[in-house]
Parts: C-alpha cells; structure tokens; sequence
C-alpha cells in the first residue's frame, strides 16, 4: 500500500510541474503577468511576428481605431524583417521579447535560455533602437531558471489569460467568438500576426479578428497596452499594501 501511495504521490508531482510548466496561469514557478488589474481594461497582444505582410496590414487595423497593442517578437525575424519591426514601434506599439528562434525553453539548459533572450533583445536594439523590457516563453513553456534568467535580463514576464486559437483557427468569425467567451475585464488577449514555423504563414483571419474585435469591445473596455497595465497593476498592488 505505501508503494502505491507513493507512486501516486510521483505520479501527481510530475502532472503538477508538467502544469505549472506550461499552464498561463500557473504562478507556482514564479509570478508572471496573466492579467490586469482594472476590470475597465483590455490589452491586446500579438506573438509570432514581425511577418509581412499581415503585421503591417494589422497596423492599419489598429490605426485605423486608434489603439496600441504589445507584439511579442522573434529575434531572427526582426534581423529578416527589420522595416516591420520598425514600423510597429514607430507606431508606438509596445514590443516584447519572444526569444531569437521560439523554442520551448522547458527544454533548454540556462545557458541556451540565456542566449535566446540575450540575442532576441540585441535584435531589437539594432533594429528599433529601444531595449525590450517584457519576455513572453514560446508556447508558455518555462521553469523556474526561465523566470529568473528573464528578469536577471531586466524582462518582466508576461502570459495571458485569453486565446483566440487563431494559429488553428480557418475563419475570422471562429477566432472572434473563441476571444469573447472568454472576456471578463482586465484580460490580456493572446493572438498571432505570425507563425514560428515560417515567414509568411497566412494571418489574414487574425487581422480580420481583431478589427471585428476591436469594435466589438472599444465602447466598453479600454484597450492598452501591457506596460500600461502593468503600471497600472503596480499602482493598484502598492496601494492595497498601504490599507
């Protein structure tokens, strides 16, 4: 019977670090942003990119409302793509880390983590001359290692608590509906402008979605973006410290 027990007891350890590891949410490896703290917010995020042309025909989207989104960028397609990656900052979006090849970091030593942000961050200083101050894992995966090595960058961690599905999704409307079942207030809103497998993977439906989205929810929330909230968010967490 203790066997057993004790088996059962490995067997829930190893599905708990294999959540904590992957699930936005889980907070057990360390604090990460997974949503704001004014239910009157909304902040759009965009991974995957800079990836023509749907980056840039998403920038007219968002224009087009006046809105600024946060796009977490892969290193080696800001080097392919830098007047992209150029033109989302200069539009005064915000961009975050999202490693220089977008692999699982789950899997990878201190070492290789440390060279995927370290180099993504050199890719976005050369090209737009700012240094990235937000680090989103690729597919969320991350350690404890992961967290730490990324704020010993001066990166703050950022997840989300909303998907669209849109990197499996064939139509604008499917992606739209998945997002607003899932709208509460303060949410962060997790889609794609690209794809890591490849340059020019097909977004059409995720830019169409965001503008349906955006007019959707404009009226009702305030979209920003996630230094914004999580300004916002500090403000809010000092104050209830104070009371």
């Amino acid at each position: 019977m203790l066997e057993v027990l004790i088996g059962a007891a490995g067997a829930a350890a190893v599905t708990c670090a294999g959540y904590s590891a992957m699930a936005p949410a889980s907070q057990l490896y360390g604090r990460t942003l997974v949503r704001g703290s004014n239910p009157r917010h909304l902040a759009l995020t965009f991974d995957d990119g800079p990836n023509d042309p749907h980056t840039l025909k998403l920038l007219e989207v968002l224009a087009r409302h006046d809105v600024r989104a946060t796009f977490f960028m892969i290193g080696r397609y800001v080097q392919q793509r830098p007047r992209i990656a150029r033109a989302v900052a200069e539009a005064g979006h915000a961009l975050g880390n999202h490693t220089f090849t977008h692999p699982n970091l789950i899997f990878s030593s201190e070492m290789q983590t440390r060279s995927q942000l370290a180099e993504c961050n050199r890719a976005i200083e050369d090209v737009v001359g700012q240094t990235p101050k937000l680090f989103r894992p690729p597919f969320g995966g991350r350690r404890p290692s992961t967290l730490r090595i990324a704020r010993e960058c001066g990166l703050a961690p950022v997840m989300w608590n909303v998907t669209g599905w849109d990197w499996d999704a064939h139509s604008s409307d499917a992606v739209e509906q998945k997002v607003a079942k899932q709208i509460h207030g303060g949410d962060i809103i997790l889609l794609h402008d690209g794809s890591h497998k490849q340059l020019g993977l097909d977004r059409s439906h995720t830019v169409a979605a965001t503008d349906r989205l955006i007019a959707r929810y404009k009226e009702s929330f305030k979209l920003v973006t996630i230094p914004e909230m999580l300004l916002e968010t500090t403000v809010s967490t000092r104050l209830a410290t104070r009371r």
